[in-house]
């Protein structure tokens, strides 16, 4: 009983500990892009950008204010995007395909300046990662828009279920959320860890990268990617960020996988929560849900395959070079 109860103490002292370590440096990259972004948001910087991106939307068949919704969302968050997008969308005669279409787009690409840093962080270069997020944004729109244009396909007037949302306009309401944030974000990560070693404890571990390496390896990645990556696609790129982090750093993860992960992750990650929140706006689940998915599969089919021919040398000063 003793040698169980030491045991337990240990686990959840190291669990603790690493949980505070994971937290820490993924807050490292946070707080201090928070606060350049909502600077450069007082500053007007997220409506010049939706401005930009009036002409984009109208390629994907979606109005031009629509663009000020995703520049938030790019520049702040998916609740940033909504808290635009309930303010503009009934000015607007919007159908169920064009928010479907909007609503991909902002999963596929949101909080770029943090989840953009926590994968510089784990290796992969700015320019690759933003290339992926804003180009596979891009590219699943518009299929998705002459898809349903083509099959005249959801084009009925949407319905928006979700209740206005509050803005955080001052310096304290921001700083109150941020540190609220922090503080869910340290537990969810601590819990996660705990969850991950009781996993791998009880054998259980295994058995999951077992089930899971099959298409894993079809997709081109290794089965050490499985558990994070699994993590990340349910709960997002912050903490499936941190757990690679901390995985990188201790040589588990290559490469190679670090980038197929963050890479899968950032096109679709938090499967239920933002997949409700955008069917919440009027999104259908076709296009946020499977053709999201699909998409994000494929590109990672295409990727491994891809990165196979490319120069081990290149990859590493070009795409990817994970921390030691």
């Amino acid at each position: 009983m003793n040698i169980w109860k030491t045991s337990l103490i240990t686990l959840v002292r190291e669990t603790v500990r690493d949980g505070l370590s994971a937290s820490l440096a993924l807050f490292k990259v946070t707080v201090p892009v928070s606060i350049v972004v909502k600077l450069l948001n007082d500053a007007g910087f997220t409506t010049l950008l939706g401005q930009a991106l009036a002409p984009v939307m109208e390629v994907v068949g979606l109005p031009g204010s629509m663009g000020m919704v995703w520049a938030t969302g790019m520049v702040t968050n998916i609740y940033g995007g909504l808290v635009v997008y309930v303010t503009v969308a009934p000015q607007e005669v919007l159908t169920v395909a064009q928010v479907t279409v909007l609503g991909v787009m902002m999963l596929a690409a949101h909080s770029l300046p943090v989840e953009l840093r926590i994968a510089r962080m784990a290796g992969i270069h700015y320019s690759v990662m933003l290339s992926v997020r804003l180009g596979g944004a891009f590219l699943l729109g518009s299929l998705l828009h002459r898809i349903y244009l083509a099959g005249d396909w959801l084009s009925g007037p949407v319905r928006i279920l979700m209740p206005p949302l509050a803005a955080h306009t001052s310096w304290g309401d921001w700083a109150l959320r941020e540190v609220r944030s922090m503080v869910i974000i340290t537990l969810i990560i601590t819990v996660l860890i705990l969850l991950m070693r009781i996993l791998e404890r009880s054998g259980l571990m295994r058995l999951l990268c077992r089930m899971l390496e099959p298409p894993l390896r079809w997709l081109g990645m290794t089965v050490n990617a499985a558990p994070v990556t699994v993590i990340g696609m349910m709960m997002g790129v912050s903490y499936g960020g941190a757990l690679i982090l901390q995985e990188a750093r201790s040589g588990r993860m290559d490469a190679r996988d670090i980038f197929l992960a963050l890479t899968l992750m950032g096109l679709c990650h938090s499967l239920f929560e933002d997949t409700m929140l955008m069917a919440l706006i009027g999104g259908h689940l076709s296009g946020l849900l499977v053709a999201r998915l699909g998409f994000a599969l494929l590109v990672i089919f295409l990727a491994a395959r891809l990165l196979r021919r490319i120069p081990e040398q290149f990859f590493r000063r070009f795409i990817c070079s994970p921390p030691n």
